[in-house]
């Protein structure tokens, strides 16, 4: 069996692919598994050398990816050339830092212990699956991927079936890399090759994509106690305050609300802006949009939805914010032309609509006039999502970003922690849990072992069935004097 993917905007075909069952996925784990011993004893020198050789083929091939992007995700040819050179960040910092980060740590001991040797170790899981998503398709995947490799682990990664030729182009540009071995190696196919994965015998799995698919996921790997990063998604806000830069703040809130036509995790969807400069920014805000246009050429335009059900959503939330007394002020109904969906600015919207509570994944942007910024800090962290923000205010944005319950956030501009490879990307809430990339990345996918080396005979031993009866005198006698007071 096979599947074709699809150009979003043409709908021709880029490539057939096989449609891979339980029994390929479980092989491909299995020799994934074969070549954990050899990735490992390469040491963090070895790793590192091999995974910036990689970043140097993506670089080097940084235009035909780019142009692949394009063709089979939608997003032009600037977005795409974006997320790959996100992508090489995260990649370089894992490769060079990993050794730091992952490394042995002493750990300071107490005055009862103080004969032992107490140290931090990480040790890799060994086989990570990875289950990707198709909006981002080089960076979001990528950063479970780098943060494993970089790790110590293999890794088998299912990318979308939407993107799969932009997937096989990752892995065999790493394949070159280490001479075939099966240290990143890839399957193909639908939802049911990404849950034979789950149950495929990995040590550990990361998934980016729909909440309700992200319970399933869990529940699967529940079953084989198989722990899981999940990235699931959000309904992301962005607050703009009496003193903000607006015309920066429209420039932001169309980027990333409107660019890659809003399929994107970390878009901005709700916009809570103080009463001060409410009026202005929206006059701003629809004189921007309305010069940009879907499937328009670069720089004003961006490309098509590529799941039809997500412009039957779109469709649904608008309908349900003009039936409960919205407005939209910029495009309305008429800005789905499938496969494109121009720009659409609502206001007036109740805080119940289904534009305010669900992930919406497409270009509209909801704004809502508040009276002051503990009203919009509340607004922004009502719902159940948590995943990223923006805060726009010349003199209190880094306040008003410490209020809200988000993975990440960025002051006076938007997504900028997508660039930066030191950095965590992942939620709270129904955004999920976990984290891929920076140091809280490489952690997540290398367990601690902890580990105690006893350098002299302890003058007390009172951990033994044959200690003298004064041991536990003096332990009680030390025990208080530590913490009796």
């Amino acid at each position: 069996m096979t599947f074709d993917s699809v150009n979003p905007a043409t709908g021709t075909t880029i490539a057939t692919f096989p449609v891979h069952g339980a029994q390929e996925v479980r092989a491909a784990v299995e020799r994934a598994r074969s070549a954990t011993r050899w990735w490992s004893e390469l040491g963090v020198n070895g790793r590192r050398t091999r995974l910036l050789a990689w970043k140097k083929a993506l670089y080097d091939a940084l235009d035909e990816l780019a142009d692949l992007v394009h063709r089979e995700n939608g997003k032009t040819i600037h977005e795409a050339a974006l997320e790959i050179g996100a992508h090489l960040d995260v990649l370089g910092w894992a490769a060079t830092n990993a050794g730091r980060v992952l490394g042995t740590h002493r750990v300071r001991r107490g005055l009862i212990t103080a004969n032992q040797a107490a140290s931090v170790t990480y040790q890799p899981y060994g086989v990570v699956g990875v289950i990707g998503t198709w909006n981002w398709p080089v960076y979001t995947p990528g950063g479970a991927v780098v943060s494993a490799l970089a790790a110590g682990n293999c890794v088998v990664y299912k990318p979308s079936e939407h993107t799969p030729a932009v997937g096989r182009f990752m892995v065999e540009a790493f394949t070159d890399v280490v001479g075939g071995r099966p240290v990143l190696s890839m399957v193909t196919g639908l939802a049911a090759t990404g849950a034979a994965l789950c149950s495929a015998g990995v040590d550990k799995l990361s998934f980016v994509g729909a909440p309700a698919t992200g319970r399933a996921v869990m529940a699967q790997c529940a079953t084989t106690l198989t722990p899981v990063v999940l990235e699931l998604g959000g309904k992301d806000a962005m607050i703009i305050a009496d003193d903000a830069d607006l015309d920066a703040a429209v420039d932001g809130a169309l980027w990333l609300g409107i660019g890659n036509s809003g399929q994107t995790c970390i878009a901005t969807e709700r916009i809570f802006v103080t009463e001060g400069v409410y009026d202005a920014f929206l006059d701003k805000l629809a004189t921007q949009a309305r010069k940009i246009t879907a499937g328009a050429g670069e720089p004003s335009g961006y490309g098509p939805m590529v799941l039809h059900g997500q412009i039957e959503l779109v469709r649904r939330h608008l309908h349900d914010a003009l039936d409960r007394g919205g407005r939209a002020v910029v495009g309305g109904p008429e800005s789905l032309r499938p496969p494109f969906i121009d720009p659409i600015v609502l206001v007036d919207v109740p805080d119940d609509a289904l534009a305010m509570t669900e992930e919406t994944f497409g270009p509209t942007l909801v704004v809502t006039r508040v009276r002051d910024i503990d009203e919009a800090v509340a607004k922004a962290n009502s719902g159940v999502f948590g995943l990223g923000a923006s805060v726009f205010s010349r003199r209190h944005g880094r306040e008003i970003a410490d209020r809200l319950r988000v993975g990440m956030v960025s002051v006076n501009n938007v997504m900028i922690f997508t660039a930066v490879g030191g950095l965590p990307f992942g939620g709270v809430g129904h955004s999920g849990f976990g984290r891929v990339q920076g140091a809280d990345g490489l952690r997540e996918f290398a367990w601690p072992k902890a580990m105690t080396v006893q350098q002299l005979t302890a003058p007390v031993n009172p951990i033994s069935f044959f200690r003298k009866p004064s041991a536990m005198t003096r332990y009680r006698a030390l025990t208080r004097m530590l913490h009796g007071r």
